[in-house]
């Protein structure tokens, strides 16, 4: 157990956090000692000045005095004044020029020296019957003929006051202290439980389990920001950990039946007799079936790409009417040969910043599903704005699908036709919501009663 509270130690003493506790507790320590230093200083100062003023308005006053009525009427003074203060905080004495003395309420003390100015000394007062010496701060006045006149005052309150001022910072600052070591313990063991709440549930991703999170306190501070980055990085590889796994199924459950047709064609042709027409056909369909083999892949590796970033930003200015514009003069005579009619409404500066050639491919796919499984009729080609997004929409009036259905298509190797007769990989409207994606932009699918509607909305072009 004590090994165990000795490497908890270690490790608290070796964090970051401890680090900034300890730096916060000598900052917090350094300020509150100045503030109780200058407590100190000026409360004690402040007894010390009015001390000073106080003996020097006396001595003024008792000066005075002694002008206006001379030596007899200074020692009348100084009489009724020692015995006015009962308090004895005032000492008065005026001495001979021999030192004895005349009147006051003191006697002479042995260690003062005769001379004028500001002296400090001692007396000796009974507290509860016994002797006690209080220290006492005054000044000395020479009057002519050898008379000296002491006014001083008993600074054993205003000792006890600073002593007790003394005490009073002095626990004070080690409450403070306290409380500041406290406090940053408290702040150091806060940062550790959200970083190992980060490091825990890493340290579960990378052991596999990708569907944790880290928690969020719900204080929209620092942490909580960096928690809710962190869990839309985890919900993206998630998400992309995910896909790899239902591409790899879907390809080995996709693909199978290809390339088993592809090898059992080939077959036939070698077991089969030495005719040249035939083996020509079978390489032909082996062509065929192996040129659709690479166009999956090619969708494939397409739609990785783009979910990926591997591909360059889109940073081209691109009207969307043009982009229209252009695949409806190229699917026209397709349309017409299927028995379409092919409509195109566009709003003028309808600005994106994209790629032309993926936008293209993404209108591309939406009018290749839509003359593959409308079955005739009109297919509306749409430009427009909607929100203050700069939307593209492909609208037929076939069945449409079903709304239940209307997330899944968005899948690889989805295909809603049972019998699969149709061409098609079921990648088209994989490739199509990777685009959008990669353009910062939506897809999604209406009823257009009858018929379906397919919407592309991207963020438009500030002018």
């Amino acid at each position: 157990m004590a090994q165990r509270s000795l490497a908890v130690a270690q490790r608290l003493v070796r964090t970051h956090a401890f680090r900034l506790a300890a730096l916060y507790f000598l900052v917090f320590a350094a300020s509150m000692l100045g503030v109780l230093l200058f407590v100190y200083w000026t409360s004690a100062g402040f007894v010390e000045r009015q001390t000073e003023a106080t003996l020097d308005a006396e001595i003024a006053g008792l000066a005075e005095q002694y002008t206006q009525r001379g030596l007899s009427g200074l020692v009348q003074i100084v009489a009724e004044r020692s015995m006015g203060d009962r308090g004895g905080a005032m000492l008065y004495l005026v001495a001979a020029p021999d030192g004895r003395a005349i009147v006051g309420n003191i006697a002479w003390p042995t260690s003062l020296v005769t001379r004028s100015g500001w002296l400090s000394f001692s007396i000796e007062a009974k507290t509860n019957g016994q002797p006690v010496a209080h220290p006492a701060r005054g000044a000395l006045l020479t009057i002519p003929g050898g008379y000296r006149l002491l006014v001083a005052r008993d600074l054993s309150d205003a000792s006890a006051f600073r002593d007790r001022v003394r005490t009073t910072l002095l626990w004070a600052g080690l409450l403070a202290l306290g409380m500041g070591l406290l406090g940053g313990a408290a702040m150091s063991r806060n940062l550790l439980r959200r970083v190992e709440q980060v490091n825990r549930t890493t340290e579960r991703v990378m052991a596999g389990h990708l569907s944790d999170r880290v928690p969020l306190d719900g204080t929209s501070d620092e942490f909580d920001q960096l928690a809710a980055n962190l869990n839309q990085m985890l919900d993206q590889i998630e998400r992309l950990m995910t896909a790899m796994r239902e591409v790899t199924d879907d390809v080995a459950h996709d693909l199978k039946t290809p390339l088993s047709r592809l090898r059992a064609r080939l077959e036939l042709a070698l077991m089969g007799p030495a005719d040249p027409g035939r083996q020509t056909e079978a390489i032909r369909s082996a062509i065929e079936e192996a040129d659709r083999l690479l166009a999956t892949f090619n969708a494939l590796l397409s739609i990785a790409e783009l979910e990926s970033g591997a591909q360059r930003d889109p940073s081209e200015p691109l009207d969307l009417s043009e982009v229209a514009r252009s695949a409806a003069e190229l699917y026209e005579p397709v349309a017409e040969e299927k028995s379409f009619v092919l409509s195109l409404e566009t709003e003028p500066g309808t600005r994106i910043r994209g790629d032309r050639h993926l936008v293209s491919q993404a209108l591309a796919n939406l009018l290749d599903n839509a003359l593959k499984y409308a079955g005739g009729g009109q297919i509306q080609i749409r430009v427009g704005r909607r929100d203050g997004r700069c939307v593209l929409e492909v609208a037929d009036r076939g069945p449409g699908i079903p709304e239940v259905d209307r997330e899944t298509v968005f899948d690889r190797f989805v295909r809603l036709e049972p019998s699969r007769t149709a061409p098609g990989n079921g990648l088209g409207l994989s490739l199509v919501r990777a685009i959008a994606r990669r353009h910062h932009g939506t897809v999604g699918l209406t009823d257009n009663r009858p018929g379906l509607r397919v919407s592309l909305e991207f963020p438009e072009l500030a002018a």
